[in-house]
């Protein structure tokens, strides 16, 4: 089939240059256990712990409010039948 014809594109040398540099060793971890897995660990639990308690604490709001909202209709129905039997 017809396939397009790429332009050429120039050869371009590539320049590397190698300078030798004089590097410290890196710092070596202290006997014993590493510490990143720990780090991980403790960062999971700790969203966890606050995702848990922005949970609970939405639903504890609901629950406020819900029985706000029940308590002002009580006292409104309380009302309006206390008014009725006063006719």
């Amino acid at each position: 089939m017809l396939r397009p014809k790429l332009p050429s594109t120039p050869y371009v040398p590539s320049i590397t240059t190698h300078i030798p540099q004089d590097h410290a060793p890196a710092p070596t971890n202290p006997a014993g256990r590493p510490v990143a897995p720990y780090v991980g660990v403790g960062a999971g639990a700790v969203a966890a712990v606050v995702v848990v308690g922005v949970v609970l604490t939405a639903l504890l709001a609901a629950v406020a409010v819900s029985a706000v909202s029940v308590a002002i209709a009580a006292v409104i129905l309380r009302s309006l039948v206390s008014n009725t039997n006063k006719r």
